[in-house]
């Protein structure tokens, strides 16, 4: 068995379930060694005891992405450690409030900004030397139809995604002629918590696992990824280039 992430080092945010659980998981199966960042403790132990019994390593790193001092710290604490990062994968978000635009307070608009748009902001800040000093550093951010769509009721999500995408695409710009790739990736409606959380009525066993999406995102982790500034779209299975409105 082959393990193509062996000797790399990956973190996860948001991995104490959903996309994050599955994807750490998948990238500790191919042979990486994850730093699992998430706010509950016993989802991030829970993690660790499935990385085990696949033979698999983990440090835990229980942290709210808000605390953007927390992610400097960390950041310091993955230098002195590695002196590297090969592979961040943008997962933590937020869906927020599922209301008009009108009946939404202020703080809550501000609250999923926070963890969708500013706490990748930070991250980037802080791992960008780090993902330098890999020889093929790769970011994924997890990204939402809603962004392109401007779904309505959900704005504030709808929002924070666009923004992270520009976000992401900018930095890729930014990067393109170093051996760091940047892109995006749109799971599209998937299994997990928050799916159901927003679509109350629908029945989940219609939709694909966060375990079958994850086995898309671990090519795009890899060394031999070349491809930067694009969009892959797990719906159609397309990777895509982003194109100016008509």
């Amino acid at each position: 068995m082959t393990n193509p992430l062996a000797d790399r080092i990956a973190l996860v945010t948001g991995a104490s379930r959903g996309i994050g659980f599955a994807t750490a998981k998948a990238l500790a199966k191919a042979g990486a060694h994850i730093v699992a960042v998430a706010r509950t403790q016993g989802g991030l132990e829970e993690l660790d005891d499935e990385i085990r019994k696949d033979g698999g390593s983990a440090t835990l790193v229980p942290l709210n992405l808000t605390d953007s001092d927390g992610i400097a710290r960390l950041g310091a604490g993955l230098h002195e450690r590695y002196g590297k990062l090969d592979i961040l994968v943008g997962n933590a978000g937020v869906l927020g409030p599922s209301s008009p635009i009108g009946h939404i307070e202020l703080k809550a608009f501000n609250d999923v900004m926070a963890v969708n748009v500013s706490a990748n902001f930070q991250l980037i800040r802080c791992m960008e030397p780090l993902l330098k000093q890999s020889d093929a550093g790769r970011a994924v951010f997890i990204t939402s139809g809603a962004a392109s769509k401007a779904t309505a009721y959900v704005s504030p999500y709808a929002a924070s995604k666009a923004a992270l995408e520009t976000l992401a695409r900018a930095w890729a710009q930014e990067t393109a002629n170093t051996p760091l790739r940047v892109n995006l990736f749109n799971p599209g409606p998937v299994r997990t918590r928050m799916r159901a959380t927003l679509m109350p009525g629908e029945d989940p066993a219609t939709l694909d696992t966060a375990e079958q999406v994850a086995e898309f995102i671990v090519p795009m982790c890899a060394p031999d990824w070349t491809e930067t500034g694009k969009f892959y779209d797990y719906k159609t299975r397309t990777l895509m280039s982003f194109r100016p409105p008509a």
